[in-house]
């Protein structure tokens, strides 16, 4: 109880620190946007890379078919780069906020999480640039060619092509943290780890239904991201099960103390 009354405080207080907490996050996602922005050329490079292999040697060409599309391309890229190079501060506001009203156990709890979320999103993205998309593109691309007399020969938009790398990657980026939700809602107790086992079956259907809404609709990019999120399921229930092994211990441990205690 020491430290929730150490961190009481009027309901104003809450939502002035609220604001300030919104307000670096504002300030640094626009400081990011800048930055981004500026190298948006660079950042569209480093993203156009798995189109341009799978084009191979001839090469490819991106186009814009409105106006104002290629400029709507670079601002989308400055956020989207703004959004991953500043989502570390925003994860630390968001921390510092909610952190006075916890317990002391709850913070060493939760924390862990925290530093789990960015390496498990950082994880998914990875596999969908490095892996996934070079795979999607190639066989996407695979149809050019020549059918009957007439030449068939791809050329996607920049704006179609962000929009489809980037969903790639937030895709995969954010169905990596499923075992992140799994061991909260465990650690809350409102999910067990019988009930998570119950449900595998169910679960592993659930990842195809996952993968085939986030992904194009092709069976080599659903298959990538729904066998991945099945093994993360069957790991997250490995950790469970550790992690209720060792509290089961520590509980133990803390009862033999009292009894210890109460006979002296």
């Amino acid at each position: 109880m020491k430290d929730i009354d150490e961190s009481k405080a009027p309901l104003l207080e809450h939502l002035v620190e609220l604001r300030r907490r919104l307000l670096r996050c504002v300030l640094a996602l626009a400081l990011g946007f800048a930055v981004c922005y500026y190298f948006s050329n660079e950042i569209f490079g480093f993203l156009v890379q798995p189109v341009r292999e799978g084009f191979g040697d001839k090469g490819g060409t991106l186009i814009f078919t409105k106006l104002y599309e290629a400029f709507f391309v670079h601002v989308k890229v400055g956020l989207f780069g703004s959004f991953v190079i500043c989502f570390p501060v925003i994860a630390n506001q968001l921390w510092a906020f909610i952190a006075p009203g916890l317990y002391t156990k709850e913070k060493r709890a939760l924390f862990p999480f925290l530093l789990a979320t960015p390496v498990l999103f950082l994880m998914g993205a990875a596999l969908a640039y490095y892996v996934v998309t070079p795979t999607a593109f190639g066989f996407f691309l695979g149809y050019q060619g020549t059918i009957g007399d007439m030449k068939v020969e791809a050329m996607p938009s920049m704006d179609s092509y962000l929009t489809l790398v980037m969903q790639f990657v937030l895709a995969f980026g954010i169905s990596f943290l499923m075992p992140v939700l799994l061991m909260l809602l465990n650690r809350a107790g409102i999910v067990t780890r019988a009930q998570l086992v119950a449900a595998r079956r169910y679960a592993w259907v659930g990842a195809f239904i996952v993968a085939a809404v986030l992904t194009p609709p092709d069976v080599a990019s659903q298959c990538m991201l729904a066998i991945p999120l099945i093994m993360l399921y069957e790991i997250t229930l490995i950790a469970i099960w550790f992690t209720d092994r060792r509290n089961k211990g520590s509980d133990e441990t803390d009862e033999a103390d009292q009894d210890v205690a109460v006979a002296e």
